[in-house]
């Protein structure tokens, strides 16, 4: 097995070697190779292939952090044909909290995704991805 290093705040580690000690893992490696296949085979689901999807994603980031939400932006416009909306609001006092409504491919909403979760100082990235033929009139033709 090949080893890699990989750089993470001391906090970050410190929960890691507590989750790994918790859960009867063997070590760090064992917790970050499980994380890393469970987020590279996220949107691998085939029974959401090749169909229209909705996709809601919450991002929470410090309020006194204006990188991210420029970034927000300029990631709201690039992926316009994706965004369906977005909404932005304060919460717990210093942080914000942006709410994109998406509709694409499986393709488009791993993208837009990704994308978030890579925009540094970001404190939670949190998605959830439903096919649009599962409610409404589509539903019925089944």
């Amino acid at each position: 097995m090949v080893v890699v290093s990989v750089s993470m705040p001391e906090e970050l580690l410190d929960r890691l070697d507590e989750f790994s000690e918790d859960h009867g893992y063997t070590g760090r490696s064992e917790v970050i190779r499980e994380a890393s296949r469970n987020l590279l085979g996220e949107f691998e689901d085939k029974k959401l292939e090749g169909r229209n999807l909705m996709g809601v994603v919450t991002v929470v980031f410090d309020y006194e952090t204006t990188t991210v939400e420029e970034k927000m932006m300029h990631l709201r416009h690039e992926h316009e044909e994706t965004v369906v909306s977005n909404f932005h609001s304060h919460v717990g006092g210093h942080h914000c909290m942006e709410l994109f409504i998406l509709e694409g491919s499986l393709e488009q909403i791993s993208t837009f995704v990704g994308k978030i979760r890579a925009t540094k100082d970001t404190l939670t990235v949190d998605y959830s991805v439903l096919p649009v033929d599962d409610f409404g009139p589509l539903a019925d033709m089944d």
